[in-house]
Formats: C-alpha cells, structure tokens, sequence
C-alpha cells in the first residue's frame, strides 16, 4: 500500500528518495471492516487517511436526523474530516468505511511537523486542500442548480464507482434524494 501512496505523492509534487522515505515513514496501516467507524460527531478528527482499497464515507446527520453523505473517498483518494482537522474543533461529520477497507493513516501532529520539515510537503497540502475546495463548491452548486436527474447523469458521468459499488441508500443520501426517487431514476436512465 506505502506503494500506492508513493505514486499519489509522486504525481502531486517532486520530492526527493531521502524526502519521500520520511514522509511515508509517518504513515501507518489499519484495516476497517465494513461500517466500522473512523470519527463520530462529535470527536475531534486527529487523523487523514489514504484508502489503498476499500472506500470511506464521510456523513453528517441532517436536522430530520437523516444521514447526508459529502464524500466518498475510494482506492487512491485521501479523506479527513477536514474542518474538524484544521482547526481542531469537534467534527460534525462523521468517518465510516462504506467496505472493507485497507487504509494508511497520518496523525495531524505528524502531519503538521512534515510541513515544517519537508518544504515540498506544503505544495502537496495546498494541492489537497484546492482539491477539497473545488470538490466541495461544485456539490454545493449541484444541490442549488440541478433536480434529481441532472444530479445523478453528472454522478454517473463524473464519478460512476459510487453507483457500481454502494447501496442504494447511501447513493441517495449522497445525492440527497429519496432512495425511492433514487431507484426510478435507476430505472429510466
């Protein structure tokens, strides 16, 4: 797995053999059954983590205490609860692994301190955090512009893994549609 790691590193920034060994020297492995939790709602998320196989859901809990999911991080992906990472506070998102999931995982201290150490090491969080930005700004665009099916043809387009591999009820939710409405959609397109 440090090798897939290696590869996403690779295509994000240059660094040296010497500077790559130390950074993957922080990265720990930890294997998640499915629906086993990483973070709950209210605790403070102290780490991010690589998915070399599996997939992560990151979720919150709606005001009609109906489950919204915002992301799904799969094979070669990094997820966190980020707002919860950077600023410390209690999340208000929560981490589950939506399957099986074989993942490494780096703590915000160590995370923090490669910044300081390796100065490549911040082009790669700033790469990370333009990513999360534009991701998040155009699923919010998606929710205020576009009706079910619109949502779904771009999913489909865009990122058709979630349809393939998770159940109905957590495409919905990422959606933010009914899993009824879900399932005719299923059956027109």
């Amino acid at each position: 797995m440090h090798e897939q790691l290696t590869h996403y590193i690779k295509n994000q920034i240059n660094l040296s053999e010497d500077d790559l060994k130390i950074v993957l020297s922080y990265f720990k492995p930890l294997k998640l059954k499915k629906n086993e939790l990483l973070v709950t709602h209210g605790q403070t998320s102290q780490h991010t983590y690589f998915v070399g196989k599996g997939c992560l859901r990151i979720f919150f809990i709606n005001e009609e205490g109906q489950e919204a999911t915002r992301y799904f991080a799969f094979e070669n992906q990094f997820a966190t609860a980020l707002v919860s990472f950077i600023t410390g506070e209690s999340s208000e998102e929560s981490i589950q692994a939506a399957e099986h999931s074989e993942l490494l995982y780096i703590t915000h201290n160590d995370f923090y301190h490669l910044l300081d150490i390796i100065p490549q090491w911040e082009r790669f969080y700033r790469h990370y955090l333009e990513k999360a930005y534009v991701n998040n700004t155009r699923r919010l665009m998606s929710f205020l512009t576009q009706d079910a099916a619109k949502k779904y043809r771009q999913l489909l387009n865009e990122n058709p893994l979630i349809v393939r591999r998770l159940p109905n009820k957590m495409v919905a939710s990422y959606l933010h549609i009914s899993q009824e409405t879900l399932s005719r959609l299923k059956s027109k397109i």
